[in-house]
C-alpha cells in the first residue's frame, strides 16, 4: 500500500437521538465533536436513526398486505366471462 493516502480509521462513537443509544463503530468519518464513554474518547457523530430506533428492526413496523398481479386481474375482470349465453 502506498503510504499517506488512506484516510484515518478509527473508532467513532455514533448516537442515535431518536432512542439516546450510543455505537462505537470503526470508521474513517471525521468529527469536530467528542465524547466520552466509559472512560474513553471517541469522535462524537449524531444520527437520526439506527437498528435501535427503525422500525424494521424494532418490530414495530405495520405491514401493508398488497394483493399480487394476478388477485387485481382476477378481481378487476372476473364478472367478464360469467355471462350466460
Amino acid at each position: 500500500m502506498k503510504a499517506n493516502i488512506h484516510p484515518d480509521y478509527q473508532a467513532v462513537a455514533f448516537h442515535d437521538t431518536a432512542v439516546d443509544k450510543y455505537f462505537i463503530v470503526g470508521s474513517t468519518i471525521k468529527s469536530d465533536r467528542t465524547v466520552e464513554i466509559d472512560g474513553q474518547e471517541y469522535p462524537y457523530v449524531p444520527i437520526d436513526v439506527s437498528s435501535a430506533s427503525h422500525p424494521f428492526y424494532t418490530g414495530k413496523q405495520k405491514i401493508v398486505a398488497s394483493d399480487g398481479r394476478v388477485a387485481k386481474f382476477n378481481r378487476r375482470f372476473k364478472n367478464i366471462g360469467s355471462t350466460s349465453k
